[in-house]
């Protein structure tokens, strides 16, 4: 069974940055891809960011490209997400869950992913 276990949530102020941290249980971390998502208060959940299981291969939404950055430790079971230039549209409850499905992480949606954590929030002050 994988449990994924989100934190390095806070409040920071626009411009600033954050780095996410998820932590995995089980023998298997390594063999699975992982993405990030977010629920915006008021809005559906959206993919952010997803990493192959090796972490040579990794994939962002449009509106993250170039100021956040997907990155794994398989030894440490962990995947991170730094967060540069944050914006105070990027205020949300971040999740990490497993992609399933289809190796590839280019093309991820919401509907590859399951064992979502239980999330850790950001807010971004103007």
């Amino acid at each position: 069974q994988v449990q994924l276990v989100e934190s390095g949530g806070g409040l920071v102020q626009a411009g600033g940055s954050l780095r996410l941290s998820c932590a995995a249980s089980g023998r298997t971390f390594s063999s699975y891809a992982v993405g990030w998502l977010r629920q915006a208060p008021g809005k559906e959940r959206e993919f952010v960011a997803a990493i192959s299981w090796s972490g040579g291969s990794t994939y962002y939404a449009d509106s993250v490209k170039g100021r956040f950055t997907i990155s794994r430790d398989n030894a440490k079971n962990t995947v991170y997400l730094q967060m540069n230039s944050l914006k105070p549209e990027d205020t949300a409850v971040y999740y990490c869950a497993r992609k399933t499905g289809p190796r590839t992480v280019v093309g991820a949606t919401l509907a590859d992913f399951d064992s979502w954590g239980q999330g850790t929030q950001v807010t971004v002050s103007s």
